[in-house]
This record gives structure tokens, sequence and C-alpha cells, in this order.
């Protein structure tokens, strides 16, 4: 495969840098637009990485960004945003118009290959403005796909909720159980199939850059990892492999519905970033979950063995397997 120029849109964020990295080793250029310059300072050093501050929501600058690329990857999404219907002003922006300048801005540049970070479940009519934004999003990219001569080359892919080293999931109900002795817990019966982080970034690659590249073009993957379950499950889990409680973590207490999107909304008021809102319980109405009959990822994607939870999830909860250099090896590479 020759070197390639690849714009990472979101590339400083959990999933893009280890992405922009994988690229970056590969001996392709990459560059990453940001907002705040200091955000993206850990990929500064990385080689062939170029990271421009800059708007791209603007859509001039996203075209002079677009222009000359080998390939575009839009990364960005938001889990929480003002209310809205179909979906607020935030989701609205990140989600649906940003892909449709993505998508205008590749259609006038004359760059054709993208590659697309959706959501499992992601659905026009879903029950939630996460999952109904994230829909909108794949039906503009969709569309421009579907346009001859200057169309894309689109590659969408759906994960289930992503795991790994410095993630917000396992890592925020670690934190919760050390400083809560119990855990009340909206949505407790929801399913998950998560994923795992290296796992997400070597399919995006394997779709830029892999042997049969091509072979994922006009291709939606669902990404889930080799186990499903629930989220009392999870939490109970990243508890235990915390060692909170002395390894056996906090007593969880499912909510009810009513009193679930109470907790949801006074954790809306408080100041800061919530752990849970009424949206994240309305996008949990639906499992995460594949849709094929066996999980796991298509073989052009070059994951032939999805890692599992509880081969990777201990090397980075466990304070003290962290501690040793074989544990922070383990959590960086991660398997």
């Amino acid at each position: 495969m020759q070197q390639q120029n690849i714009l990472v849109i979101g590339g400083s964020g959990f999933i893009g840098s280890r992405l922009v990295n994988a690229l970056s080793l590969g001996n392709h250029f990459v560059t990453v637009p940001t907002r705040r310059r200091q955000r993206a300072r850990h990929l500064v050093q990385l080689p062939l990485v170029d990271v421009v501050e800059t708007d791209v929501h603007d859509d001039a600058k996203l075209a002079k960004l677009v222009a000359g690329r080998d390939a575009v990857v839009n990364l960005v999404g938001i889990l929480q945003g003002r209310r809205g219907q179909p979906y607020g002003a935030d989701f609205a922006r990140a989600h649906v118009e940003l892909p449709r300048r993505i998508a205008a801005a590749c259609a006038q540049q004359g760059v054709r290959r993208v590659v697309h970070m959706s959501a499992l479940g992601a659905d026009s009519s879903g029950p939630s403005m996460y999952l109904r934004s994230k829909g909108d999003g794949e039906a503009a990219l969709k569309a421009q796909a579907g346009i001859a001569q200057s169309g894309l080359d689109l590659t969408v892919f759906r994960p289930s909720v992503v795991f790994g080293p410095e993630d917000n999931f396992l890592n925020t109900f670690a934190r919760l159980q050390r400083m809560f002795p119990i855990v009340p817990l909206a949505g407790a019966k929801t399913r998950f199939a998560p994923v795992y982080v290296g796992d997400v970034v070597t399919a995006f690659a394997s779709s830029l850059v892999g042997p049969q590249a091509r072979d994922t073009i006009g291709q939606t993957y669902e990404l889930c990892g080799p186990n499903t379950y629930t989220l009392a499950e999870l939490v109970r889990l990243a508890g235990q492999w915390a060692r909170v409680g002395g390894g056996c973590g906090r007593s969880i207490i499912p909510l009810p519905d009513a009193l679930g999107r109470l907790q949801a909304l006074m954790m809306e008021l408080a100041p800061g970033e919530p752990v849970m809102s009424r949206d994240n319980l309305d996008s949990m109405k639906v499992d995460s979950v594949c849709s094929g009959a066996l999980p796991g990822f298509a073989p052009e994607l070059g994951v032939p063995h999805p890692g599992s939870l509880e081969a990777i999830a201990p090397t980075y909860l466990d304070p003290k397997y962290q501690e040793s250099e074989y544990g922070q090896m383990r959590a960086t590479a991660g398997r």
C-alpha cells in the first residue's frame, strides 16, 4: 500500500489519538485539525503528523483542509447536548451538519474516500437525540455517496461502547465506586457488547490502508466485542477489577424508569458534564449489541479475534497491576 495523505477530524480524542498514531507508524501523512492546539499536544511529536489549529465547522477552512487528501476520517461525536426535536443544536452541529459539510467539501475538492464513525443503533427514528442525529449524519453521507461521478467512496462504522485505557466508560464507573458506598443505577438491564479500542483502530486503519481496503467501500460495519453484558454487570466488573471494596465492588441498586430519569435530570442540572443524562437513558432503550448471529469483525477489517473485556480491562483498572512495568505495557498494548 502506497503512502497516503489522510485528514482525521476528531483525531485528538480517545479513539482518534490511537488511530493517528497507527497511521503515523504505518508511514502515512496525517493531518489533525483542532480548535485548540493544546488539546492535541500529545500528537505533535509523532512523525508525519501535522496538528492544525482551525475550525472544521467553517466551510472555507474545511475545504482547504480537505484539498489534496487521499482520504478523510470523521470521528467527531458527543454524548451530551441541549434538548430539542428531533435533537438539539449541539447534536445537530456535531452529528449532522458536520458530516454534510464534509460531504460537500469532498465533492468540491474531488476527494472520494471517507470513513465515518457512527454508533450502534443509529437511526433517524431512534429513541434518543444521540441516535437520531447519528442516523441523520449517516444519511447525509450516504446521500452524497449515491451521487454518480462526484459521489463518495464511503465506509461507516457502528461500534458498541468502546473500552480501553483512559476510556470514559469503565473508568467512570470505577471512580464512582471509589466515591460512594452504593451505586443507584438506571438502565441496569440494557445489554452492551463492549469493543476494544485497539480493535476499532485496526478496523479503521484496515479500511484506509489495509490490503483489502477497497472491499470496505460502500459497507456499514457493526463492531462488537466477543461477549455481551448488562450495564449492571459491567458496573460490577469495573468495581471488582479496580479493587474497590477489597475487590468485591459496591452494591448496585437498579432504579425503576421514573426514578432513573429523575436521577439523570438532577445530574444534568449539576455543574460539569453529567455521568448520565436523560438522553443517555433514551439511547439505552435499545440494546447496544450487534445484529448478526455472531458478534465480531468482517475478515477484511484485520481483526480475526476481537479482544475480550476480561483479558484487557483489568490491566488498566487494577491499581496494583498498573503499578508494575508489565501492567503499564499491557494497558498500552491492549492484549
